[in-house]
């Protein structure tokens, strides 16, 4: 009998922040993540982005790793985009991702957050958006690590 209860969001980009996820297959695409997150015996409580990236916020099952969840759900929706040809070269997700965890009283926030993203980066890009998240959370980074840049 294991009893948990953890929230966490993860945060992750498209490779080199390139603005590939198109408003005309997004929804599916944040569907199958939802799906793969499920399948881990995760649950996912809201899968959404923008064009260059994605959050999700999961109640965490304590079987499973972050790092392990991350690992199936970028390489499999990945896959997905591939296999369908939504992008006109191969796709990839950045290395690495963000994850910062939340208690009960923040669901409805960080909900409401992930759920409007349109809206959210109207104003304020990804790199922007991220820094902040780190640093709110107190999480040390390196810069030169933290954004893979066109070659």
């Amino acid at each position: 009998n294991t009893y948990h209860q953890m929230y966490i969001q993860t945060v992750f980009a498209v490779k080199y922040r390139e603005g590939v996820i198109a408003r005309e297959w997004k929804q599916d695409l944040m569907s199958v993540i939802g799906n793969l997150i499920n399948e881990t015996g995760s649950k996912t409580i809201i899968v959404n982005g923008v064009e260059d990236h994605v959050h999700c916020f999961v109640g965490l099952k304590p079987a499973i790793s972050v790092s392990e969840l991350m690992k199936i759900v970028k390489a499999k929706s990945s896959k997905y985009i591939n296999d369908h040809s939504l992008t006109r070269e191969r796709f990839e997700w950045q290395t690495g991702f963000g994850v910062f965890s939340y208690s009960q009283i923040d669901i409805e926030r960080v909900f409401k957050y992930i759920q409007n993203q349109e809206e959210h980066h109207r104003s304020k890009k990804f790199k922007e958006e991220y820094l902040e998240l780190l640093k709110e959370y107190q999480v040390e980074y390196d810069e030169q690590y933290l954004f893979e840049d066109l070659i």
